[in-house]
């Protein structure tokens, strides 16, 4: 009896550190894509601002994916033979989409809007990490639902003044407590509700 009941024990806890393993939840480690984006090359060295692609981030729950036409803004112009650049030229000459690989999501059961986390003053890099620094765009956060609540419970140490949510390079000053604790009044962020279930299960 006593073997069945720490052979359950184990299972139950290695079945839980499995599934916040980096190897289940894919922190850390590159998505292979169609393209090779750079966000490196797009964000610190050209020095594009993450709405220029990300349309949606604003005004949707989606941030949404570029366009091959927004890719051949630029391309048209600039690497135009380049190689491995074709797959865009394709997709922008017949009209079908790149297909590309989703890096960060959470379950299907969940609703998330980034909108609402945007415009309250959750930068990008509070859940994607630092993508000026990412050769190859990876998960930074595991997206489930404890890491989800750790903030949602208390996101004031997670608030970036709003005219810097879109740039990775902001770096918070000593009084940035104070100036978090204003842009969550400012913002109405009430704590007490970010926790019920209806705000991300609906």
């Amino acid at each position: 009896m006593l073997v069945v009941v720490v052979g359950c024990a184990f299972a139950a806890g290695g079945s839980t550190l499995y599934l916040r393993s980096s190897f289940y939840t894919g922190v850390g480690q590159p998505v292979a894509q169609p393209v090779p984006f750079s966000h490196v090359h797009h964000v610190a060295d050209v020095g594009l601002d993450c709405r220029y692609c990300h349309t949606g981030v604003e005004t949707s729950a989606v941030a949404g994916i570029p366009s091959t036409e927004v890719c051949m803004t630029c391309h048209s112009q600039i690497f135009t033979n380049a190689p491995v650049l074709q797959p865009v030229r394709d997709s922008f000459a017949s009209g079908v989409p790149i297909a590309w690989n989703r890096v960060n999501r959470v379950g299907d059961f969940v609703y998330f809007n980034h909108a609402i986390h945007v415009n309250n003053g959750v930068a990008c890099v509070t859940c994607h990490g630092e993508v000026d620094h990412m050769p190859l765009m990876m998960r930074q956060n595991p997206m489930q639902m404890s890491w989800c609540l750790g903030c949602h419970r208390n996101p004031t140490p997670n608030l970036t003044p709003l005219d810097h949510v879109f740039d990775p390079e902001w770096k918070p000053s000593a009084d940035i407590a104070a100036l978090q604790s204003e842009i969550a009044a400012h913002q109405g962020i009430n704590p007490a509700t970010l926790t019920d279930c209806y705000v991300c299960h609906r």
